[in-house]
């Protein structure tokens, strides 16, 4: 592999982790999902699903958003009905944030979107080289410079 093949993957990666990308196409996922559910408040649902349970302080570190803004994008998913407070067994002054089943119906539907998405973008290449990009990209997110910091935004 040559240093260009580094830039080359490394300039793709930049495309795919810009935030404008990322509420492209979360705008696109959460299409027609009622009101609360947006480019803004996906990752916190999204995030929440990956997670379980958890504080807001704990899902900002997920979703590399700051607590007030978890809770701001939550207010609104609660009033919606995609996620719950409970209290913290383990401090009774804390708060828990976790999915509704309706909630998660909503990630599953964006989830199943994502796939049909990637699916139409790899449906020209040969099935061979789709395949064999699946698992070059797993093994890249398993073993590459982002193995310590799994867990996605979306």
């Amino acid at each position: 592999m040559t240093n260009t093949t580094g830039s080359d993957i490394a300039d793709a990666l930049g495309v795919l982790l810009r935030r404008s990308t990322r509420e492209h196409l979360y705008a696109h996922l959460t299409e027609g999902l009622g009101e609360a559910v947006d480019e803004l408040t996906y990752p916190v649902l999204s995030g929440l699903a990956r997670t379980g349970r958890c504080s807001a302080t704990d899902l900002g570190r997920e979703v590399s958003l700051d607590r007030s803004t978890v809770t701001r994008r939550a207010d609104r998913l609660e009033h919606a009905g995609l996620l719950r407070r409970e209290p913290d067994p383990a401090d009774g002054r804390a708060t828990l944030l976790d999915l509704t089943p309706a909630g998660h119906r909503i990630v599953a539907a964006t989830r199943q979107r994502l796939a049909a998405t990637i699916e139409a973008s790899v449906a020209s290449w040969p099935p061979d080289e789709a395949q064999a990009f699946a698992r070059q990209l797993r093994r890249f997110v398993d073993e590459g410079p982002f193995a310590a910091a799994t867990g996605d935004n979306g």
